[in-house]
């Protein structure tokens, strides 16, 4: 090539440079910035300038980039653990609230149904929060949400105010949940990030049970107590989140989604009702719904079955349960290497069927050996299901929807959550606790139907870095 024409491919070079600079001025933030490549289009003789938002699994920001992401992630994490925690120890304590409370089955499960109330004005707070007072904000809003409950429940005050208490859980998780899956869903390496979030989920969840128990079977235990742990594990939560997010308020999550000219309070419209988005939001959504009313109802119910049904005495019934919470923990971190290799297409529809099989041997074989193997299998194929549909999001929408429709898609999933199991209470009032297991069988089968129908990942761009196209 002549000295000439090195010198004009260096000018193209160096006004997209510049173009790229100007941009990424006008886009940056302390956290995130528009990354831009350099695309050659060989019939017009011309280098476009393209922001690349696409959200794939190897784009965004490493989680040990800086110092201050490490602490982010690990405050991320630890708001995981005690969310996991709280939802399992629910089903653990249960036995306990009936007999303290003197309540019917369906009258404990409000338990399950109170944080209903709370996910739902999560759904339509999350992206207000988030372009009001950014993540800042919201950690300091959900991990009050937390201490409150937790200070509350701990008085053992009387059952309604419990049941009120859990409605303000329900609000503080549902925020955690949205914003923290959505800013680990950007990170490069996504699905192994998410496996590892969802991982201290389990983790949280799988000591939980143990802990509660060995509280309440200690003499003069009492079920309340453990709610004295939990205030103080909201407390760190706290401190640890809005302090290593203290730069990340309003104004910097509004510089760093850039997008389309939106309303002041966010995209929620443009995410539940344009045509090119709203169709991977619901069906997400409606996944999420099914998946952690699933959870929900395998990790608060099995205590209550295999006591009553397997007929199992309470220390093994809770071992069961920390079975259940530690396949969790290892499939979201086992299966998060796993999916993104075959795709998460393929790798959820290979994961439901295996878990209707495993729920059908847990309901037919009444032995309590092959229920406590099934069960810890059930969790290990359930944990990579919702980094999965996270990741799915992020690589479907463009990048300035991601915590709208991840905030609103988590928050239809705590309706879930706090809905289903209730309907398995109410069930089993009236027919026992057995009933479970074909509730969950049918539920399992309604989300490998709605994972079926989300679009296909639309083809990438063949994007190349700036300083490629200098070589």
């Amino acid at each position: 090539m002549s000295t000439q024409s090195n010198q004009g491919d260096y000018r193209y070079i160096d006004e997209c440079a510049e173009r790229r600079s100007s941009l990424s001025e006008q886009s940056h933030t302390s956290e995130n910035t528009v990354e831009y490549s350099i695309e050659d289009d060989s019939e017009a003789g011309l280098y476009l300038l393209h922001s690349d938002s696409s959200g794939s699994d190897t784009d965004g920001k490493a989680w040990n980039q800086s110092s201050t992401s490490i602490v982010r992630t690990l405050a991320t994490f630890w708001s995981f653990a005690l969310m996991g925690a709280n939802d399992s120890a629910q089903g653990a304590l249960m036995p306990y609230l009936e007999t303290w409370y003197g309540l019917s089955y369906t009258t404990v499960s409000l338990i399950f149904l109170a944080p209903l109330a709370g996910s739902v004005i999560a759904a339509f707070l999350s992206s207000r929060i988030h372009f009001r007072l950014g993540q800042r904000g919201l950690a300091f809003i959900a991990g009050s949400c937390h201490i409150t409950a937790y200070t509350i429940t701990a008085f053992h005050p009387p059952y309604p105010v419990v049941v009120f208490a859990f409605m303000i859980v329900g609000l503080g998780n549902s925020l955690s949940d949205s914003a923290w899956n959505a800013w680990i869903g950007n990170m490069r390496s996504a699905n192994q990030m998410l496996g590892l979030l969802h991982g201290f989920y389990g983790a949280g969840a799988m000591a939980s049970p143990l802990i509660a128990t060995t509280l309440v079977t200690t003499p003069g235990g009492k079920w309340y107590h453990f709610y004295y742990m939990m205030a103080a594990i909201a407390i760190i939560e706290t401190a640890t989140s809005v302090a290593s997010f203290w730069k990340m308020d309003g104004q910097a999550y509004r510089e760093a989604n850039v997008g389309p000219p939106e309303p002041k309070d966010g995209n929620m419209g443009e995410t539940l009702f344009d045509k090119k988005n709203r169709r991977v939001t619901w069906l997400c959504a409606l996944f999420i719904l099914g998946y952690d009313g699933i959870e929900v109802t395998l990790g608060g119910w099995i205590v209550t079955f295999m006591m009553r049904v397997r007929h199992a005495d309470p220390f093994a019934s809770g071992i069961v349960e920390m079975g259940f919470w530690l396949g969790s923990t290892v499939g979201s971190v086992a299966l998060g290497f796993v999916t993104p290799r075959i795709g998460e297409r393929l790798a959820v529809a290979i994961y439901l069927p295996t878990l209707i099989a495993l729920q059908a041997i847990f309901w037919l074989v009444p032995e309590f050996y092959v229920s406590a193997v099934t069960v810890a299998l059930q969790g290990f194929f359930l944990g990579p299901l919702y980094p999965a549909v996270v990741v799915a999001v992020t690589h479907l929408l463009p990048r300035h929807l991601h915590v709208d429709s991840i905030g609103f898609a988590s928050a239809v999933g705590g309706c879930g959550a706090a809905g289903l199991p209730f309907v398995v209470g109410t069930l089993a009032q009236a027919n026992g606790v057995k009933v479970f297991q074909p509730f969950v069988i049918a539920m399992l089968g309604a989300v490998l139907v709605i994972w079926l129908c989300l679009p296909l990942e639309p083809k990438k761009e063949n994007k190349k870095p700036i300083e490629m196209q200098m070589a």
